[in-house]
């Protein structure tokens, strides 16, 4: 991940740079400039996305994204383009012809070691203050998944659960599933 000092780099700003094959974000003023992912962080996401289209898409519950689309937060001049989002039908976001405006009830990064540390701690702390309703991070190498719920109001203390054989899928308090995570990390 290659950090760039810019003068308070805007998601407008981003939107106007050329496509470079790599993934461009703005977070508190800052441009972030990452590679192109491996082909095990891109197998991850696709099966986490399958499972995903066959427990809160097909049942009608809303509607999912993979990487690459924006996420921007219009109430500041932030933007990212994380791995997978899912917007319920009755949450805040809304899909534009250039993204997903506003809070997605779901947003999943895959760590890799150019992103892990902005992961854990710049973006999980950029979607807790932009009201994201869960934020989970997939980590390859120890083959879990963290998965932060944030409170509705600032002042509630976000709650984190980490999982290693199954992962349960909750949207709200309704239970949809599970995922298998020895089936997610296999390798091909």
């Amino acid at each position: 991940m290659e950090r760039m000092a810019l003068s308070q780099i805007t998601w407008q700003d981003v939107q106007q740079l050329p496509d470079d094959g790599h993934r461009h974000e703005a977070i508190e003023g800052e441009l972030y400039v990452t590679p192109a992912s491996t082909p095990r962080h891109q197998d991850i996401v696709l099966r986490l996305a399958l499972r995903l289209q066959s427990v809160l898409v097909e049942p009608g519950h809303g509607r999912l994204w993979i990487a690459p689309i924006g996420v921007e937060f219009p109430d500041s001049s932030e933007g990212v383009q994380p791995d997978i989002v899912f917007v319920s039908s009755t949450g805040r976001a809304t899909p534009t012809e250039a993204g997903i405006r506003g809070a997605p009830d779901l947003v999943i990064e895959v760590l890799s070691p150019t992103t892990a540390q902005r992961d854990r701690g710049v973006k999980r702390k950029l979607y807790e203050r932009h009201g994201v309703g869960q934020y989970w991070i997939v980590d390859p190498d120890s083959e879990t998944v963290e998965a932060w719920t944030f409170g509705e109001r600032p002042s509630e203390a976000p709650s984190l659960r980490r999982y290693v054989e199954r992962l349960p899928v909750h949207l709200v308090s309704a239970s949809l599933g599970e995922i298998d995570l020895v089936e997610l990390f296999r390798e091909t």
